[in-house]
């Protein structure tokens, strides 16, 4: 079996610390506004799934009566 090896952890230096907070400032936030996606195909997608399923289950209990 081969030695494992591990990785020391990475220490953050001060100009890290610096990039870090001007990072986070407030001023390079997204704000709400600038991240909207679209999903709506989603929610047609799962729509089209459901009546799918529906009729398959809806099928298959009238099969049920057929079948007996």
């Amino acid at each position: 079996m081969a030695k494992k090896q591990y990785r020391k952890a990475k220490t953050v230096s001060t100009t890290d610390k610096t990039t870090a907070t001007v990072l986070n400032s407030p001023k390079n936030r997204l704000s709400s506004t600038d991240f909207n996606p679209d999903y709506s195909y989603v929610v047609k997608d799962l729509k089209r799934i459901g009546i799918l399923a529906g009729s398959f289950i809806g099928v298959l209990i009238v099969l049920t009566f057929f079948l007996r």
